[in-house]
């Protein structure tokens, strides 16, 4: 079927081109009774929106960023299960209210990443998904561009809107369930300086401040081999696995064959040691 022009469409309506854009765009401005004659027009001479030039006249792009801003961790991917849980309700609510999702995997070059995604033009709204290391950069730009929502950690000083987990509570959990089933030397596997661990740190400290018999480790990568260790430990995959390894052999007192060994086999628990994630 031939198709035709919004300029050939309102002269087969007998009718204006702005009447026909706004019965199309559902305006209340044009009543029921016309809206219905003119989709139908339009249905029968094979009239197709140029949905690119409506989005633009109405300063709509129909999509929704979904960002995962990686300044911490930049090796991470994006087939990580935890992101992949994510984004699949999230498409399913975006598409629900009509709109698309536009991925984005960002390692932060400079403090413009974001202000550059918002000028751009491509999308309606931002949702971040973490603050990582890049929570002044995100603070600046939710100042000024108000859709735009963090899934992270909330600081009540901040302007950024955030939906996320009781990360404090949920360390002070994980802690306290180690504990109680009689684990006395604690290592706390996580970067503290990125928001959601941070809180996630404290309540570990919180609830290990409540049994003060427990010893606790916060990193493995430096620092003297017993007792507290400075410096945050942080990871990933692989890496993170040896990390901990080298913690359980130092904290627990396991031989340097048996570790090899646990190593090869992928740390057999809870025999050598006990793990909890949150």
């Amino acid at each position: 079927m031939k198709t035709i022009g919004l300029v050939e469409l309102a002269r087969i309506a007998g009718v204006h081109v702005s009447t026909v854009s706004r019965a199309l765009d559902d305006n209340p401005r044009v009543s029921a009774k016309t809206k219905t004659r003119i989709r139908a027009l339009a249905e029968e001479h094979g009239f197709r929106l140029n949905q690119t030039a409506s989005f633009f006249r109405k300063r709509r792009t129909g999509a929704v960023g979904v960002v995962f801003p990686l300044g911490h961790e930049v090796q991470q991917s994006l087939s990580d299960p935890f992101f992949m849980g994510l984004l699949g309700p999230l498409a399913d609510a975006l598409a629900e209210q009509g709109y698309d999702l536009l991925l984005s995997r960002v390692v932060p070059g400079d403090e413009s990443w974001l202000e550059n995604m918002v000028l751009s033009g491509r999308v309606d709204g931002i949702i971040l998904i973490g603050q990582s290391d890049q929570t002044d950069v995100i603070e600046g730009v939710a100042k000024q561009f108000a859709p735009l929502v963090v899934w992270g950690a909330h600081r009540p000083d901040l302007a950024q809107i955030t939906v996320g987990t009781d990360n404090l509570s949920g360390g002070e959990m994980a802690a306290r369930h180690l504990i109680t089933i009689g684990r006395r030397r604690l290592a706390f596997l996580g970067d503290p300086t990125v928001p959601e661990f941070a809180d996630r740190y404290a309540g570990f400290h919180r609830a290990i401040g409540r049994a003060a018999e427990v010893e606790v480790s916060n990193g493995v990568q430096k620092g003297p081999p017993i007792g507290v260790e400075e410096g945050p430990l942080f990871g990933y995959d692989v890496g993170l696995l040896k990390m901990a390894l080298r913690c359980v052999r130092r904290r627990a007192g396991v031989a340097r064959p048996e570790a090899r060994a646990a190593q090869d086999r992928f740390l057999k628990a809870p025999k050598v040691a006990v793990s909890c994630g949150f």
